[in-house]
C-alpha cells in the first residue's frame, strides 16, 4: 500500500466516524381486520380503505412521536366474518407485535378476538362492532367509536312504533352475535313503544333463500319486518318479499345500511320502504369534515363510501393521537392516554366512557329512494 493510498483510507475512516448517525424512522405497526373475502367483502374493503387513508395521511404529514419521525405501517388481515378465522388472525397480529389494532368489523369476530388482544396488552378500537358485550367484558384494551346495539336497536324500535305507526312487527335475524343482538334490542324498543311482535324467525349469514321464512311471516301480516343481519342477505330478502307480495316496511341496523343494498335488492325495494340506522352520524352544522372525507375517499379509490370507512379513519387517527400525547407507541404507555382521549374527527367528537364506549354516540336514520340512500335524521 503506497503513501497516497494510506492517506485516502485514513480520510475515509475519519469521515465515517465523524458522520452524524441519522436514526431510522420509528416504525409503528397498526393491524386492521375485516372480511375481505366472502359476501361482506365490499364492507370489509371499505373499512380497509378508511384505515389506509389515515395511514397515508399520517405518513405524508411526517407525524412525530417524542421527537422521532414515524413511519406507520398497516398490517391487513382478512377474517372472512368468521369467528375462528378472526381469532386466528388476531393471534397473527399479536405475534407480529403490532402497536395497536383497528377492527374487527363484525361483533361475532370482534368479541372473541378482543380476549386475545387484551391478554397481549394491545389496544383495539372497533369502528363498527355494535354488540354491547364487546365493551362489557372488563377488557381495558377494548374501545369503539360508534354507538352500540342497545342505542341503535332501541331507537329503531321506537321509530317503528311511533313514527311509522307500526302496530305489529316480525323479527328475522341471521343468528350472529350482531344480528341477534340488534334484533333483541329492536324488540325491546318496539314493544316498549307499544308494538306487538307477531313472528320471530332465524336464518344464517350465508343464506340466500328465504321463501319459507317469508311465507310464514306473510301469514302474520306485519306492519314492519325487522332484519338483524347484513346487506348480503337483506338484498335477496327484499326481492323475495316482493315476489310474495309482502309490502311491509323493512327495517334494519347498520349491517344493511350500505350503498350496495340498492344493487343487491334491485327492483325488490320500493321507495321509502327501507329504513336503516347507522351507528354514528354527524349532527347538523358539523357536516363539513365528513363531506370532505367522502370526497377525498372517492378521489383516492374511485368509489363511494359504503358505511364504516369514516369511523375506521377516525379510529386510526385517535390511536395515533394517543401515541403522540403519550410520547410513545408502546401499548402499555399510550393506552392510558387513549382511554382519556378527546378528539374531533370527521365523524364528530370522540371520547370514551369507563367501558370504552364512545360518549354521546349519534345514530343516523336513512331510507332509499330511486336506488339512492337518503338521510332521514340524526339522533343522539
Amino acid at each position: 500500500m503506497n503513501v497516497q493510498h494510506k492517506v485516502l483510507c485514513a480520510a475515509i475512516a475519519t469521515a465515517f466516524v465523524a458522520a452524524p448517525a441519522f436514526a431510522d424512522d420509528l416504525v409503528v405497526k397498526i393491524g386492521h381486520v375485516a372480511p375481505i373475502s366472502g359476501p361482506q367483502s365490499h364492507l370489509g374493503k371499505d373499512n380497509e380503505n378508511g384505515a389506509q387513508m389515515a395511514i397515508d395521511e399520517l405518513n405524508a404529514k411526517g407525524t412525530m412521536i417524542n421527537g422521532q419521525k414515524v413511519k406507520f405501517e398497516l398490517l391487513k388481515e382478512d377474517d372472512a366474518a368468521d369467528p375462528k378465522q378472526g381469532a386466528s388472525v388476531a393471534q397473527k397480529l399479536v405475534d407480529a407485535k403490532v402497536n395497536g389494532v383497528i377492527g374487527h368489523l363484525n361483533s361475532g369476530t370482534t368479541i372473541p378476538a378482543s380476549k386475545i388482544y387484551f391478554d397481549a396488552g394491545i389496544p383495539q378500537i372497533s369502528p363498527s362492532a355494535t354488540n354491547p358485550k364487546y365493551t362489557l367484558q372488563g377488557f381495558k384494551t377494548a374501545f369503539r367509536v360508534c354507538a352500540n346495539d342497545g342505542q341503535l336497536g332501541a331507537a329503531l324500535g321506537k321509530y317503528a312504533a311511533t313514527t311509522l305507526k307500526g302496530k305489529s312487527v316480525a323479527l328475522i335475524d341471521d343468528a350472529s352475535a350482531y344480528g341477534q343482538g340488534v334484533a333483541d334490542e329492536f324488540k325491546k324498543g318496539a314493544t316498549k313503544a307499544g308494538a306487538k311482535v307477531v313472528s320471530t324467525e332465524h336464518t344464517t349469514d350465508k343464506a340466500t333463500d328465504f321463501q319459507s321464512i317469508l311465507t310464514s311471516v306473510k301469514g302474520k301480516k306485519p306492519d314492519v319486518v325487522f332484519y338483524g343481519g347484513m346487506d348480503a342477505q337483506a338484498g335477496p330478502m327484499l326481492r323475495q318479499m316482493k315476489q310474495l307480495g309482502i309490502t311491509s316496511k323493512f327495517l334494519g341496523g347498520d349491517g344493511i345500511c350500505s350503498t350496495e343494498l340498492a344493487k343487491l335488492a334491485g327492483d325488490g325495494m320500493a321507495d321509502g320502504q327501507v329504513i336503516c340506522a347507522e351507528a354514528g352520524g354527524v349532527v347538523k352544522g358539523k357536516e363539513g369534515p365528513m363531506t370532505a372525507f367522502k370526497d377525498n375517499y372517492k378521489k383516492k379509490f374511485g368509489i363511494d363510501v359504503q358505511i364504516y370507512a369514516p369511523y375506521v379513519y377516525d379510529s386510526v387517527m385517535v390511536m395515533a393521537d394517543a401515541m403522540v400525547k403519550a410520547k410513545s407507541a408502546d401499548p402499555a404507555k399510550y393506552l392510558p392516554f387513549l382511554a382519556k382521549e378527546e378528539y374531533d374527527g370527521v365523524t364528530g367528537h370522540i371520547s370514551f366512557d369507563k367501558n370504552g364506549d364512545i360518549k354521546n354516540g349519534a345514530l343516523t336514520l336513512y331510507t332509499y329512494k330511486g336506488g339512492n340512500k337518503e338521510l332521514v335524521a340524526v339522533v343522539q
